[in-house]
């Protein structure tokens, strides 16, 4: 009896040391060693971002470690990693996505007079579990020797047989086209998403393939005269280091569409505290630096995206495109409808 006792206290002993190892390293070491981190898993990989989380640091004292994958991959690792993530801060691009971190269980609601103030209100989601941080459009590309920007009008406009054989557009399996969708169906209701989609593929000058930059590279080579592109990797081109790049740019124009009715569709990047975030405080202080001023501005200087505040200018490149009325759906719906939306571009035959 005795030596079974002292086994136990032994297990017990165990057990409760095992335990405060593991909420120490829940914390990523900042218990032991009493630095400040913020735990950010983001999906954006583009090297402005990095300044800006450097920006953070020096202003904040504040260390951001940095996970990168696609947002597919962060969300399955933190569903793995359950209240043992070390996650403090989730990044992924699109408001869909967004939408299912939330869905998933992964974010946390937070209270945060900044950032709901500033963030305008259909840019963050309704129970404060995301918030937008850089917006870009989702507009027509066209050839400028081919197309004269007064024969386009609509989103809509598209299915009209003008456009047979024209259009140029990348795989419904692209969640940006899943969200542009999403809003047709959220506007004009599910119906009349069924039949854009139809038409869509009816007037598509190929089978879809490649990225926005290659829809934009097939107008300029002739092999359709538009494009639905976002507007950012239009930015990016016109300023390449690769000189074939600018050259194909500056041959497209960029029409808004929608402008006599609801606004173009945007979309947005954006950012929520981890369910189980172990640096809370410090997640929302990372959160409310990126959409501060300094932020806003190296996101559109750099990365070409439509900042979130009013106060900061776009870079000259995208003020040189004009202002613009926006979409003021709430972005949530753009998650809400994302299954319809995938249903309906298979009912479709959108590859």
């Amino acid at each position: 009896m005795k030596k079974l006792l002292l086994a136990v206290a032994a297990f017990t002993m165990l057990v409760s040391c095992d335990n405060k190892s593991n909420k120490t390293d829940k914390a990523d070491g900042a218990e032991s060693t009493g630095q400040q981190v913020v735990n950010v898993y983001t999906h954006r990989h583009y090297e402005p971002d990095q300044n800006i989380f450097k920006m953070f640091e020096d202003e904040t004292g504040i260390k951001v470690k940095v996970i990168n994958a696609s947002a597919d991959e962060l969300i399955q690792k933190m569903k793995m990693e359950g209240k043992q993530s070390p996650a403090d801060v989730l990044i992924t691009v699109d408001a869909g996505r967004l939408s299912r971190a939330k869905d998933e269980g992964l974010l946390q609601s937070i209270d945060s007079e900044i950032l709901e103030s500033k963030v305008p209100a259909h840019l963050q989601d309704v129970d404060n579990q995301w918030f937008g941080l850089t917006k870009r459009a989702r507009v027509i590309a066209y050839a400028k020797d081919r197309v004269s920007p007064e024969d386009l009008s609509t989103y809509e406009d598209l299915v009209n047989e003008k456009w047979k054989g024209k259009i140029l557009v990348r795989s419904s399996s692209n969640i940006y086209n899943q969200s542009l969708l999403a809003s047709i169906i959220a506007n004009d209701g599910e119906a009349a998403a069924k039949t854009w989609a139809e038409g869509i593929v009816a007037n598509m000058a190929r089978a879809p393939k490649g990225s926005d930059r290659d829809q934009v590279k097939a107008v300029v080579a002739g092999e359709g005269d538009i494009a639905i592109v976002n507007s950012y990797y239009i930015g990016k081109m016109l300023n390449s280091p690769d000189a074939e790049e600018v050259k194909t740019a500056q041959q497209i124009g960029l029409f808004f569409p929608n402008q006599g009715d609801r606004g173009t569709h945007i979309n947005v990047s954006g950012a929520g505290v981890a369910k189980y975030a172990p640096n809370k405080a410090n997640a929302i202080k990372f959160i409310e630096y990126l959409i501060s001023a300094e932020a806003q501005q190296v996101f559109t200087e750099a990365n070409y995206e439509y900042p979130i505040l009013e106060s900061v200018a776009p870079v000259k490149d995208i003020a040189d495109w004009g202002e613009f009325s926006e979409d003021q759906l709430g972005l949530n719906k753009l998650g809400e409808f994302n299954k319809k939306a995938v249903l309906i571009f298979d009912e479709a035959g959108w590859k």
